[in-house]
């Protein structure tokens, strides 16, 4: 038994549903797969024949000719027919940004690099003193500035230059 739809509203649908039938044919995107081209004429079939494309009201509006998931499977098969979309041509994958992006020239930088400031030194960075040795001294040779009380008698050390011998 068909429901009573409003006549304009079956002739947008019909309308949608042969323009991208026909635009499929042109081959503008990638062609389309045996499954959409039988949803096309089934959907057609039935709202020419019902006035509707779906019988459980829970899946659509009482008043239209398609369900909310018909009419988003025609918009997907509407796209790739016309070549746009997630079948769009990758030529045309430069051109689109996402929203996300910024869209103008990156913002201009206020106030200075500290780095800017510094200058490179000409010199060459000092050589590492060479290497020493701490050895131990005799009493009798220790020198004035070694501030030993004498009732101590620590040992005083004093620094010869060459370092570690190997042997």
């Amino acid at each position: 038994m068909p429901r009573d739809i409003d006549e304009r509203k079956k002739r947008k649908a019909l309308r949608k549903l042969r323009k991208a039938a026909a635009l499929a044919e042109q081959g503008l995107g990638p062609p389309l797969s045996e499954w959409e081209v039988q949803f096309l004429e089934e959907v057609e079939e039935r709202i020419e024949t019902y006035g509707s494309a779906f019988a459980d009201l829970e899946k659509g509006a009482k008043d239209e000719p398609l369900s909310a998931l018909q009419k988003q499977k025609l918009r997907e098969i509407d796209k790739k027919a016309r070549g746009k979309g997630k079948y769009a041509d990758t030529r045309n994958a430069e051109k689109k940004r996402s929203s996300f992006k910024s869209k103008s020239a990156p913002p201009r930088k206020y106030g200075r690099d500290i780095n800017e400031d510094l200058e490179e030194p000409d010199v060459a960075p000092p050589k590492p003193p060479a290497k020493r040795k701490l050895e131990l001294v005799k009493e009798a040779e220790a020198t004035a500035e070694s501030a030993v009380t004498p009732s101590k008698k620590a040992p005083a050390f004093r620094v010869i230059d060459g370092g570690k011998s190997d042997t």
